[in-house]
């Protein structure tokens, strides 16, 4: 198997192809692997009642952010991860053009799983208001069983 790339590349490919965060208007910043940051602007597009945000923008962006914080540890291992299951604690409701700053970092390295916690905040609302909280479960895998490897090795022989 061919070795990854470092993990500063690996982000930045994954910022290339996450088209689900492009179009929802997220950027992503790992910090370090296992340490995440997701920030997003709350458009037209996210509400769900006038001037009031869909919980589940805020559960798509919950998701993101623990995934990233996991996903940036499993490729210092040349692994890749899947979502197993992820609760959130919606706190505020958050509004039109609210900013939005979602923090994760990976409490548990396990050998086969992951768990990561983060929380979601509105930077300018009542100096830092928490909007959200919430904790994942990610399966590891090797990076040579999926489409991401494919892309980073496109003459690679697939493994079964």
């Amino acid at each position: 198997m061919e070795q990854l790339p470092d993990v500063a590349t690996l982000v930045a490919i994954y910022n290339q192809i996450n088209t689900y965060g492009r179009t929802n208007g997220m950027t992503l910043t790992v910090h370090s692997p296992g340490d995440a940051e997701y920030h997003m602007t709350i458009r037209n597009e996210h509400l769900s009642s006038p001037g009031t945000c869909h919980g589940g923008v805020l559960a798509g962006l919950m998701d993101a952010a623990l995934g990233a914080a996991a996903l940036s540890l499993a490729f210092t291992a040349d692994e890749l991860v899947s979502t197993v299951e992820f609760k959130i604690n919606y706190l505020h409701p958050v509004r039109l053009h609210d900013t939005l700053v979602a923090r994760a970092r990976v409490e548990h390295a396990g050998k086969t799983l992951l768990v990561s916690s983060a929380t979601i905040e509105c930077p300018a609302r009542d100096g830092g208001l928490v909007v959200a909280r919430g904790m994942g479960t990610f399966n590891r895998y090797p990076a040579d069983k999926r489409d991401f490897h494919r892309l980073l090795f496109p003459d690679a022989e697939p493994q079964e």
